[in-house]
């Protein structure tokens, strides 16, 4: 029998090169895509800017001052006015070198500024009771630095200074009940529990309810407030921390939700302002309200389809990026321009972003970005027609950050009644010191007080 022939070479495919070539390219982008996730999903996790970003600079500029007389004067501490203590400090006996003979040349100054040893002081008050001889009404009169009416068991209690400084170290700047209590019996050696300043929070938060309601009408009383929100924890269940900046006010409100629903119960349905709020869907429902979408979290999103996108992929995010930047520029340039100028490149804008917006892009990405750029269309150059109006939605992203920090450090709040004195003290706090107030003196206020107060802080009239 004769052998059988070999089988022919497959025939070549004239696809075979293209397609192997298309699969080293989508295993490229892949493994690039899945890069990129990581590093996002890393970023989404830390809550606050991170301490370093990439490695350092080959050749970074020299840090500190510059020199020369053009940069001004070089700043010092000054002499003091009062000196408390002159200390003497003398030569030593022999040079500690050589073991030779020390001559005095002169005597030369040097000054030190220290905090004194605390020690903390303790009052007594005599209060004198009595009754009245008409209608027999208990009588118990108060000083103005007494903290509280009660007596009995009850009647060893804090001070003013001390319970003002403890609400302000943890709802303004974020340390644990447990660490301010540390702190404060290190510092002054004054112990307490930390219960205790807990409790004084409650009663402040409690005092400080007129105070917040005025600013609540202040706020839904503002021409343009920039709302935002963040993620809380009240008892360990999820709740909301929002934030609404008009002007020097910064209102906080702790919620269980997300819903726009919040947002009407401080700004109320029917506001009619401007509002300058990111993406979020929950804002859109103020329909009697002009919008300004933040441009810094769009362009944000365009620089982020840029990392991941290839070739004529990276063409809509360059565009629109391009587009938003001059609008921007447009601001800067206004009070140079003509009214008829500044409204033809005004006009050259938008025509520019409606030709963007007809784009049909067959990139997932692009695609989902345009959709979103279509919606949010009527709200995207706002700024540039009321002045004083940011385009982006900063004022309450830099109001919000302080709240951000004190949640990595306090574990935000174990339960309702210590929420809402969270958001009546960070209100008062921080409209406080938006009018550069002293907010110890406004908190020592509240602590003094016999009920709740209205600080009446003396907020500039609405534009």
């Amino acid at each position: 029998m004769d052998e059988a022939a070999p089988p022919p070479p497959p025939a070549k495919c004239e696809n075979c090169d293209k397609l192997a070539a298309k699969v080293k390219t989508l295993e490229e982008t892949v493994d690039r895509l899945l890069k990129r996730i990581e590093e996002l999903e890393r970023a989404g996790k830390r809550q606050a800017g991170p301490f370093s970003k990439g490695d350092p600079k080959k050749n970074p500029k020299r840090p500190g001052r510059k020199p020369g007389s053009e940069y001004g004067r070089q700043s010092h501490r000054s002499r003091p006015e009062k000196v408390d203590e002159v200390v003497d400090v003398a030569l030593p006996p022999e040079c500690p070198d050589c073991g030779g003979e020390v001559e005095e040349v002169r005597v030369a100054e040097q000054f030190q500024t220290d905090l004194p040893p605390v020690q903390p002081i303790t009052r007594r008050f005599d209060v004198h009771l009595g009754r009245c001889a008409c209608c027999d009404r208990r009588i118990q009169p108060r000083h103005p630095l007494q903290t509280s009416d009660a007596l009995g068991a009850a009647a060893v209690q804090l001070g003013p200074n001390v319970l003002a400084f403890a609400t302000a170290l943890n709802k303004v700047y974020g340390p644990s009940w447990a660490k301010v209590a540390h702190l404060i019996e290190k510092g002054f050696g004054l112990k307490a529990s930390p219960a205790a300043y807990c409790r004084a929070a409650m009663r402040v938060g409690e005092k400080l309810a007129p105070t917040y309601e005025s600013l609540k009408q202040r706020v839904a009383a503002s021409p343009i407030v920039y709302p935002d929100e963040t993620g809380w924890r009240v008892g360990g269940h999820r709740r909301w921390l929002w934030v609404f900046v008009a002007g020097p006010v910064t209102l906080y409100r702790i919620a269980a939700s997300r819903g726009g629903e919040i947002a009407e119960e401080v700004l109320g349905a029917e506001y009619a302002g401007v509002i300058g709020r990111d993406g979020w869907a929950a804002y859109r429902r103020f329909e009697a309200a002009r919008h300004q979408s933040c441009l810094g979290h769009l362009m944000r999103r365009a620089r982020e389809i840029l990392h991941v996108a290839k070739q004529g992929a990276a063409k809509f995010s360059t565009a629109v990026l391009r587009t938003l930047r001059a609008a921007l520029a447009l601001r800067e340039r206004r009070e140079r321009l003509t009214p008829h100028g500044f409204l033809s490149l005004k006009g050259k804008i938008e025509a520019e972003l409606d030709w963007l917006l007809s784009w049909r892009p067959a990139y997932a990405l692009n695609a989902r970005f345009v959709k979103h750029l279509r919606a949010e269309r009527p709200h995207l150059l706002t700024f540039l027609d009321v002045p004083g109006l940011a385009a982006t939605n900063w004022p309450a992203e830099t109001e919000i950050r302080p709240a951000v920090l004190a949640r990595k450090l306090s574990g935000c709040n174990r339960t309702e009644r210590g929420a809402r004195a969270q958001e009546r003290i960070t209100t008062v706090a921080r409209t406080g010191r938006n009018l550069h107030l002293d907010v110890f003196d406004l908190l020592r206020q509240a602590v003094l007080a016999p009920g709740p107060i209205d600080l009446d802080l003396p907020l500039a009239p609405a534009t």
